[in-house]
């Protein structure tokens, strides 16, 4: 049965329960809950991102509902997405590392 959350953890314990085509957004997380095997990531759902801070891994939950929303969107008037320039640096990081 497909799952309809994912859980996505970070570096604090924070988790954030995630629609599953949310966090499909990132390559990354997509592939890690459709691999082959019994990873822990692929049976439980849930992702651990020991590397990514919990205001930085909100910020990017953020980003994949966004993302969803306005990503076949024919309208010229797309909101910016917020982005904080102190969280700038690491959100940048953080969404590199997930292929968002």
């Amino acid at each position: 049965m497909p799952r309809s959350t994912v859980k996505l953890v970070s570096r604090e314990g924070f988790e954030f329960i995630v629609d599953y085509k949310a966090a499909c957004v990132s390559n990354t997380i997509r592939n890690m809950l459709s691999s082959q095997g019994s990873f822990t990531e692929t049976e439980l759902g849930e992702v651990k991102f020991p590397e990514i801070p919990t205001p930085i891994l909100e910020k990017v939950c953020q980003y994949f509902y966004y993302k969803l929303r306005y990503q076949s969107s024919t309208s010229k008037n797309i909101p910016e997405f917020p982005v904080e320039p102190e969280i700038a640096l690491e959100l940048l990081m953080a969404a590199n590392f997930l292929d968002a």
